[in-house]
């Protein structure tokens, strides 16, 4: 069996236990790319342009890291207050965010900062990870057009939960520009290592799709009257009170 049918083969079982969505011939081709070292380094790459969606979706291979950073640029039909609610929602990740069985606050420092603990499923054979993640609330401001969340791993935060494995990393910026009162243009950059011993070719595997799944369970989430038609202040002030 040559080397793509075999990592073909591999990627596809994974996909059929839950470990990773559908695989396309793209991504073995990418795949293959990594393990012989001929993918592009320091640019970033579209792996997925849905028009319908308006979502679009890149990597980038980076000196010194072997597992690839992304990026993601979508919009929401959505205003920019349920979009909010949505986000700041954490124990509901669980519905909509990739692989997530459990999120919950742990500290809330003060409107604008919190830590947030969340446990991820793995692809089969290997443990399932944690998180803890500390953001910063940057208040959305007119003149600059967006609000946004950065987001850190804290690893150190509290002690580890063996059997999981404390994930090293799952760092992004989340940047939320409203276009009208009906929709907001939502931008993502960021890098994740889970940790531990995993292969490269499946993380990168992973990270190449999860992001896009994400964005659909966005989606699906701001059409949910709770989030639709919620009422209250926000737990955390992305959108200044007026």
């Amino acid at each position: 069996m040559t080397i793509k049918k075999s990592l073909s083969a591999a990627l596809a079982a994974l996909a059929l236990t839950g470990g990773l969505p559908a695989i396309s011939h793209a991504d073995v081709d990418d795949d293959l790319d990594e393990l012989r070292g001929t993918s592009a380094y320091n640019e970033w790459q579209l792996v997925k342009n849905d028009t319908r969606r308006n979502i679009r979706a890149w990597t980038k291979h980076e000196d010194g890291k072997g597992v690839r950073s992304f990026k993601l640029d979508y919009i929401v039909d959505a205003p920019f207050l349920t979009v909010a609610r949505v986000y700041l929602d954490i124990e509901n990740y669980t519905r909509w965010f990739w692989t997530v069985r459990e999120a919950r606050i742990l500290k809330k420092v003060s409107p604008t900062e919190f830590y947030y603990y969340v446990q991820h499923d793995a692809p089969v054979t290997l443990p399932d990870r944690d998180a803890v993640i500390h953001v910063n609330v940057e208040p959305y401001n007119p003149k600059k057009g967006y609000g946004a969340l950065r987001l850190k791993a804290a690893p150190q935060f509290i002690p580890p939960k063996p059997p999981l494995v404390r994930m090293d990393a799952e760092d992004m910026v989340v940047k939320f520009s409203p276009i009208d009162k009906d929709k907001v243009r939502v931008e993502v950059e960021g890098f994740i290592d889970p940790g531990g011993l995993a292969p490269a070719w499946a993380i990168n595997a992973v990270q190449r799709q999860a992001p896009y799944f994400t964005v659909l369970g966005l989606q699906r989430m701001v059409l949910l009257p709770q989030y639709k038609d919620g009422k209250g202040p926000l737990p955390f002030n992305l959108i200044p009170e007026e």
